[in-house]
């Protein structure tokens, strides 16, 4: 049901807003030192979606991101129709975390943040921080490795919390969510519309890296565990594929 998967965006993004959020503001309680911040809140950020995407993708695929779904949908795996529930859910949800977050460290549950976040090297670093999370993701179902997904996505983010500038937002909700904290993680209001942008050059970017250098996805496309229960709630049979209808990539005949 598209009411249960969209459900499950929401809640996923909602919960790695929260993440994001408060791990932030406790780290900043806790110490003075920044990197020392920024290492609590990118190893909490890591930990979280690495859950996130291992409990939640075989409901919805684990997107949280409106990037992936709109990249999703331009391929042809989503229909317009669920790509709009999807990007509503990852938005709503979002704001629902950063709430949930400011008000569990008795802050306003929402206030504009004043960490303004501007230049073009963090701009770069948005560019290179999604280009390389939508390479990351298509490598893998275009590969027929999509079960690496919760640990190879959350490895990307981590990595890239501390080789670009933007220390990886690489997500549109996620950043629209936190401009409404005014903490450690915050990015000021004004600052949002050129993180979206860099964010859009990211994708795109990423994508069509993706199908250059794997342009045929693999015959078993595995990009999550399949849903364990039909749209109706009753448990399904999982089947594993069958190798004469669905060779491996390695053994597929060249053409």
């Amino acid at each position: 049901m598209l009411a249960r998967r969209a459900a499950a965006e929401a809640l996923g993004t909602g919960t790695l807003v929260a993440a994001v959020v408060g791990s932030g503001i406790m780290a900043a309680r806790l110490s003075t030192d920044v990197l020392l911040q920024l290492l609590v809140n990118a190893a909490a950020t890591v930990a979280v979606l690495a859950v996130l995407i291992a409990v939640l993708g075989p409901v919805s695929g684990a997107h949280f991101n409106p990037a992936v779904t709109l990249v999703e949908a331009a391929g042809g795996d989503l229909r317009p129709g669920e790509a709009t529930a999807y990007v509503s859910a990852q938005v709503v949800g979002g704001l629902a975390g950063v709430g949930v977050a400011n008000l569990m460290f008795d802050l306003p549950a929402y206030e504009p943040s004043r960490h303004t976040r501007t230049g073009v090297g963090l701009w770069l670093g948005e560019v290179v921080a999604t280009a390389g999370l939508l390479l990351v993701i298509a490598a893998l179902t275009r590969t027929g490795r999509g079960r690496l997904g919760p640990l190879l996505v959350p490895a990307w983010i981590g990595g890239a919390y501390f080789f670009t500038a933007s220390t990886s937002f690489a997500n549109p909700a996620v950043t629209v969510a936190r401009a409404w904290s005014d903490t450690f993680a915050g990015i000021a209001p004004a600052s949002v519309p050129a993180f979206l942008a860099a964010q859009a050059v990211g994708a795109v970017l990423g994508a069509s890296l993706a199908v250059v250098l794997f342009p045929r996805a693999a015959a078993v496309r595995l990009d999550l565990p399949e849903p364990v229960a039909d749209p109706d709630g009753q448990p399904v049979e999982q089947v594993p594929p069958d190798p004469r209808r669905h060779p491996s990539p390695r053994h597929r005949p060249a053409r």
